[in-house]
Parts: structure tokens; sequence; C-alpha cells
């Protein structure tokens, strides 16, 4: 073989990697950390302090909309109401007419009398 036919077929091959001891890996300890009594009463009076305050945040949030929903339907109901009167009101206009009085009154036999006649004004 030929040195360039040699280089050739040595880099063709791999490499045979060399055993060689490895470094061993220090153990990293976590060091565990003791709390005392009073921070350990810290953190749950803060716990329940958080837990608390979310709780009344919720309640509020639940009555706040128990009273819109109240007041939404009053405001329907007295809606209601209101387009109820107007009907009525519009019912007295209609069987209040002058027309409609003398036509009832004739039926029943009365007259109008001009001298009997007494005009009142509001």
């Amino acid at each position: 073989m030929s040195n360039l036919a040699r280089r050739y077929y040595q880099e063709q091959q791999p490499k045979q990697p060399t055993i060689t001891p490895q470094p061993k890996k220090k153990r990293v300890r976590v060091k565990k950390i003791k709390y005392s009594a009073a921070e350990k009463l810290m953190c749950f009076v803060l716990i329940s302090f958080v837990f608390l305050f979310s709780v009344k945040i919720v309640s509020n949030w639940a009555y706040i909309y128990n009273v819109n929903t109240e007041i939404h339907n009053l405001q329907q109901s007295i809606h209601n109401k209101q387009k109820y009167n107007d009907d009525l009101s519009v019912q007295v206009s209609e069987l209040s007419t002058y027309e409609r009085i003398w036509t009832i009154a004739a039926e029943m036999g009365l007259s109008l009398n001009e001298n009997n006649v007494k005009v009142v004004e509001n």
C-alpha cells in the first residue's frame, strides 16, 4: 500500500477510545435548613391569613352577585308594573270619553237638561 492509501485507510477506521480512569464525581450535599418554631408559626399565620382573605373575597363576590340579581329582578318587576299602569291609564282615558258617557246615559234613559248642569273646574 502506498502512503496515501494507508492514510486514507486509517482515517476510515474509527479510533478506539483508550481506557482512562474517570475522575470520581464529588457528591454535593444539600444542607437541610432547620426552621425555628417562631418561623414555622409565622409561616402558618401568613398562609392562614392568605387563605382567609381569599375566602373573604370570594364570599363578598357571591354576596354582590346575589344583590345584583335582586336589583335586576326588582327593576324588572317595576318595569312590568309601570307597563301595567300605563295600560290601565289608556283604558281609563278610552272609557271616560264624552261620547261613551252620553251613549250609556241615553241607554239608561237620562237626558241632558242644561239648566241643571254646573261647570266644575279643577
